[in-house]
């Protein structure tokens, strides 16, 4: 079994200063609302429910984390998946998209205990603006990110891998990224998914 499924709801919060204090790993999972996140979480945790999607696409705003149980200390983490608040709707009001873009932008920068980005992209729609916002935020860090193109299904095999090459020359000034053609639905990319953020967490550990 992964450990990846053990994942539990920990605590959400709407700022920086409300998150428990870094300790241990964490994943982040981030893209532009509706592109999968909860779907991805969700099946990679092999849970129906555990990340929420909004009804109203742009309004879930809290960070959510998820934590891995330790099975030497029941009272600790492995690591913790934490689901970030999606960004670009065109209903959310100026002031609030900046808000929650100064959010997004100070985690990836500044969570001591980042160890990976899980950055979800439509397959369909390619590398966009906000994505290259996000890319400029990241990449002084110097994590790795897993760009997940979501919603693979809807694509033949050729036209994965070309979406694949694109999404790595849109966003070379990533240092150490991998691309990975991904379907939640039909459980494309799954496995391999699952490795990384596996390695990201615990790389001693073997489910």
């Amino acid at each position: 079994m992964s450990i990846l499924h053990r994942a539990t709801f920990t605590t959400s919060a709407a700022r920086l200063d409300q998150l428990p204090p870094p300790t241990t790993a964490e994943v982040c999972f981030v893209g532009r609302s509706n592109s999968g996140k909860s779907s991805a979480i969700n099946v990679l945790t092999n849970q129906r429910r555990l990340a929420f999607s909004s009804k109203t696409p742009g309004r879930t705003r809290l960070i959510n984390m998820f934590g891995i149980p330790d099975p030497l200390d029941p009272a600790g983490h492995l690591g913790f998946l934490v689901d970030l608040p999606g960004y670009g709707y065109a209903s959310i009001a100026r002031e609030a998209k900046e808000e929650w873009a100064e959010v997004l932008g100070e985690y990836l920068r500044q969570r001591e205990s980042l160890a990976g980005v899980v950055l979800l992209i439509d397959i369909r729609r390619g590398v966009t603006e906000l994505d290259r916002r996000l890319a400029h935020w990241i990449a002084p860090s110097g994590r790795p990110v897993l760009a997940l193109l979501t919603k693979a299904d809807k694509l033949p095999y050729g036209q994965r891998m070309n979406a694949v090459f694109a999404v790595k020359k849109a966003l070379a000034e990533l240092g150490t990224l991998h691309a990975i053609p991904f379907s939640a639905t039909h459980r494309i990319g799954l496995e391999e998914t699952a490795q990384f953020i596996e390695n990201w967490i615990s790389p001693k550990v073997v489910p």
